[in-house]
């Protein structure tokens, strides 16, 4: 469904779009957005305005001040419509109702770059349109962005020079690769139905290099793999010498802007920028700006190792293909994004992957008196935001295990002299003071870490330190006055927030003192030593220059938190004031299938969870069941034993009765018995009454 009027402003051009929320689609539909319908005409070269002069003039004023309303389909509901959208509908809409959104567009473009099911709905699409296009009430354009892989196979040019590249004037020669047959046959569909009545419906076909730029799409593999920092080489696919045909994206909307605007006789497009670069030169560009810097070769088979690529980008990877677009340069007015190339633009590319996705490091500096709680909060905000967490002490202890790495390997990118001379001078140090380092080498090494690419990319926590106001001042500005503070590696490395944790005295030297022995012992939680450092923190605190001071003098606003109490509460509230300051995380979130994966974690704990509940009440209802058993038994014997008792206490009660009747009233009444048998009176009750009364042994 629309979410709009599907009213069309009067100075505005319709465009249609499928899976406009997809990279190629939405990157396009951003760039039309921001354009005026005819802009590529205005400074059109001289050889244009030669060749077409009457019929520009013409249109250039017809459409001036006219802008591109943009419309398309979405591959999924889920995601949130872009500004640049004017109306949106569901990828599953009837193709009935589809055409009716298109017969009310002036412009329609399929790309079928990524997803290859859109290849029969773009067939569908300029067939239905050809049909209808008698009843068009103004004239329309089809554009389908297809792919250079429809030229994979196509034969050198020269046959003595096969490196020379192919041109666009070779398209009809063109051959595919075997896994884009359907392509190369959707883009000779297009031209053929666009030579019909091209007055009234005219279509072009613009053969797209890989698209780079933005949030990156086919390359965003090397850039996720060296931004995260996870590898130690970033891994190149065979040998790297085949030639990828490239073109930014928004070079690509430029050159279907330039179609739009100037309409041209010619049918077919290759859209690529100037460069010839090799994967080998792309992936070392990408790592070395981005990542560890070091790539390593691996067989081809292996990019079928790799999660979450499709079939489409693994072909496009590997291909050779060498191809130049003359045709661009000599009729088109195209403002240029990067026209030489990805490496030779890639500090530009780089900022707009991070731009586009949020990739922003968030650096931030906890300070506070030992024992306070600061590696405990640090370690939580660094899993919290996927920070690194710079520990002083661990700082030094991997720079020295660096150096020695880098004196026993040979490298020609590593110099093992400058790198011996180091170790030695800070091993020098360390004796001289005790297995401490002056501020100076401290300075150097923290220095460095920071400036490492993985601090760089995602950001840092430093914990606890600086610790006085002259090693801020040497770690963050170096040897530079306050003023350049906005030189470009001080403002890399220099937090943006700054978190002071602290507590009483008595409350630090009470948590200290309660802690076990054996996480005191040999540590500097020792209480002389404990006490020692408090006493110089609080001492360097009450100066008038302090870390703290000196983040104020920039503008960095330092937070402070209190901690009153040793609970797990207590820093959860910490935690949630500093995420609530830091706002979201600038990182890549979990993909799919750690998601999935964390779920089904989440459910096989949740089903153990349930299973052990289950088991402890079948047992604990086993247990209660042999106890009422038991309880049961012992109840009946105890019965058993009343009844019993009961028995022997009325036996016990009825013996003198029973004694009495035996020896006063029986006889008495055995004899009263035989004489009324002899006697027989009429009334022997009577007769027997009377006998009792009057034999009385008691009368």
């Amino acid at each position: 469904m629309a979410d709009k009027s599907e009213e069309k402003p009067q100075n505005s051009r319709r465009v249609f779009i499928n899976n406009v929320d997809t990279y190629t689609s939405k990157n396009i539909a951003r760039f039309l957005d921001l354009c005026v319908v005819g802009a590529s005409l205005v400074f059109a070269g001289e050889a244009d305005v030669e060749e077409e002069d009457d019929r520009l003039h013409d249109d250039q004023a017809e459409i001036k001040d006219r802008t591109f309303q943009i419309v398309g389909t979405v591959s999924s509901q889920t995601e949130e419509k872009c500004s640049f959208i004017a109306e949106q509908y569901s990828h599953h809409t009837k193709r009935e109702e589809l055409l009716h959104h298109l017969l009310k567009c002036d412009v329609i473009i399929y790309d079928v770059t990524q997803h290859a099911d859109q290849i029969d709905e773009a067939q569908w699409a300029v067939s239905a349109l050809h049909e209808e296009m008698d009843k068009f009430s103004a004239p329309k354009i089809f554009i389908l962005v297809s792919t250079v892989l429809t030229w994979a196979m196509t034969k050198p040019a020269d046959k003595d020079y096969p490196e020379t590249p192919l041109t666009d004037s070779y398209y009809r020669r063109r051959k595919a690769h075997p896994n884009f047959y359907k392509h190369i046959r959707l883009e000779k569909h297009v031209v053929k139905l666009g030579k019909t009545k091209s007055s009234q419906f005219s279509t072009y076909v613009v053969a797209s290099g890989l698209q780079y730029g933005m949030e990156e799409h086919v390359f965003h593999l090397f850039f996720k793999m060296s931004w995260m920092g996870e590898v130690s080489h970033v891994p190149i696919f065979g040998d790297g010498s085949n030639i990828i045909p490239t073109i930014h994206i928004n070079d690509l909307a430029g050159i279907i802007q330039n179609v739009l605007d100037h309409k041209p006789k010619v049918q077919y497009f290759v859209a690529v920028d100037d460069s010839k670069n090799t994967m080998e030169d792309i992936i070392k560009a990408i790592t070395l700006m981005l990542g560890p810097g070091k790539t390593l070769k691996v067989s081809k088979e292996e990019i079928y190792l790799i999660q979450n690529l499709t079939q489409t980008e693994i072909d496009s990877l590997l291909v050779n293909l060498p191809i130049e677009a003359p045709y661009l340069k000599d009729k088109f007015n195209i403002q240029w994004v990067s026209e030489a190339g990805m490496v030779e633009n890639i500090e530009q590319v780089i900022e707009e992957y991070k731009e586009s996705r949020g990739l922003l490091p968030i650096r931030m500096c906890i300070v506070g008196p030992p024992a306070v709680g600061k590696s405990t909060v640090a370690e939580k905000i660094c899993k919290h935001y996927n920070l690194h967490h710079i520990k002083l002490k661990e700082a030094i202890a991997e720079a020295l295990e660096n150096l020695e790495l880098c004196v026993r390997t040979e490298d020609e990118e590593n110099d093992q002299d400058d790198a011996q001379e180091f170790l030695d001078t800070l091993k020098e140090n360390m004796n001289e003071n005790g297995g401490r380092l002056d501020d100076q080498y401290v300075i150097r090494i923290m220095k460095d870490k920071l400036r490492t690419k993985p601090c760089m990319n995602q950001g840092f926590v430093l914990d606890g330190f600086p610790k006085t106001c002259e090693q801020a001042k040497e770690l963050f500005t170096g040897d530079e006055e306050p003023e350049d503070l906005e030189s470009k590696h001080a403002t890399k490395i220099i937090p943006e927030f700054v978190f002071s944790v602290n507590a009483t005295d008595d409350f630090l030297k009470t948590r200290v003192l309660n802690l076990p022995e054996t996480v005191v012992e040999g540590t500097s939680y020792m209480p002389e030593q404990f006490l020692q450092r408090l006493a110089r923190f609080r001492e360097r605190n009450l100066e008038d220059e302090t870390p703290l001071n000196y983040f104020e003098d920039l503008e960095i606003h330092p937070e402070h938190l209190e901690i009153t109490s040793d609970n797990d509460n207590e820093y959860q509230l910490i935690i949630d004031k500093i995420c609530k300051k830091v706002g979201k995380p600038r990182n890549y979130g979990p993909i799919l299938e750690e998601v999935e994966e964390e779920k089904r974690r989440q459910v096989k704990e949740r089903l153990k969870e349930q299973a052990e509940q289950r088991a402890e009440e079948e047992q604990r209802e086993e247990e209660e069941a042999q106890h009422r058993d038991q309880r049961w038994g012992e109840w009946s014997q105890h019965l058993v034993e009343v009844k019993r008792q009961e028995l022997d206490l009325l036996e016990s009660q009825s013996e003198p009765l029973r004694d009495y009747l035996m020896q006063d009233v029986m006889p008495t009444l055995t004899q009263g018995l035989i004489e009324c048998c002899r006697l027989r009176p009429d009334d022997p009750i009577d007769f027997l009454a009377e006998y009792l009364l009057q034999n009385n042994p008691e009368a």
